[in-house]
């Protein structure tokens, strides 16, 4: 018979080996002898009735069983081909909503079941997804940049501060890397202390708020820590200062990178 239509780029067809399962009527799983990631992966033919996938039947345990809607008659001849590779052409129908299986286990995936927008989940999780001009690196997902790699920013960075302002501080405080702090020292002098552990690049940013520190001096507690590689706290006097200090080692400490 004449094929009509695109020819078979590439696949691999096997017939499954089913034998050892028993048709009696009343069982609906059987072993499939290896792991299918999707029902249409199967071409099943029932006593000769090529069956539905996801309708006549369904994927269990992870894609190693088959299941039927209806149970298998006693003594049913059960024929399992299972296809898989690319078959025909590129790939040009309209999905409409259906999850694109990418694995065995069924666990990664590709879906738009929500009307312009693309999910990606890999390992069971949602990890990415796509709007117009947007993508979202979704909550528990981790974005790394492997050494070697480039990030070049031509437009607009939002975000990425570092540093989370306070409210105003009126009184002796113990500071958290990554925190911007007011000083107001109008009333009184007062010791701002730094963390009592830091890495590398913990950045801690201080405001002379009222212009106070002249007349009320700020000190910076070291709080066991070297400051710009002196085993001594630090003493700021200069009205409206403001400065970063940046942690960078055990020898030199806490280094200004702003005076």
């Amino acid at each position: 018979m004449a094929y009509i239509g695109q020819g078979i780029k590439s696949g691999t067809f096997s017939v499954l080996d089913t034998s050892g399962n028993t048709y009696n009527g009343s069982n609906v799983t059987f072993s499939l002898g290896t792991q299918v990631g999707s029902p249409a992966q199967l071409l099943v033919s029932h006593d000769g009735v090529i069956q539905k996938p996801g309708t006549d039947y369904t994927l269990a345990t992870g894609g190693t069983q088959i299941t039927f809607t209806t149970a298998p008659a006693s003594g049913a001849s059960i024929f399992i081909v299972e296809i898989s590779g690319a078959v025909g052409g590129p790939l040009d129908s309209d999905l409409n909503g259906t999850e694109l299986i990418l694995d065995a286990d069924g666990d990664t995936s590709i879906t738009a079941d929500t009307d312009d927008q693309i999910d990606f989940k890999i390992a069971g999780a949602d990890d990415l997804r796509m709007t117009a001009n947007a993508i979202n690196v979704l909550s528990g997902t981790t974005l790394t940049i492997d050494s070697g790699a480039t990030i070049t920013n031509s437009g607009t960075a939002s975000g990425f501060a570092g540093i989370a302002w306070q409210s105003v501080v009126t009184g002796a405080t113990t500071m958290v890397a990554g925190r911007g702090y007011f000083v107001n020292t109008t009333s009184s002098a007062f010791t701002m202390t730094l963390p009592s552990s830091a890495s590398i690049g913990d950045t801690i940013a201080i405001i002379d708020y009222a212009g106070t520190f002249d007349s009320n001096t700020c000190t910076i507690g070291r709080n066991s820590h070297k400051i710009q590689g002196a085993s001594a706290d630090m003493t700021v006097t200069t009205e409206r200062a403001a400065f970063r200090l940046v942690y960078v080692d055990a020898t030199q400490g806490w280094l200004l990178t702003q005076k």
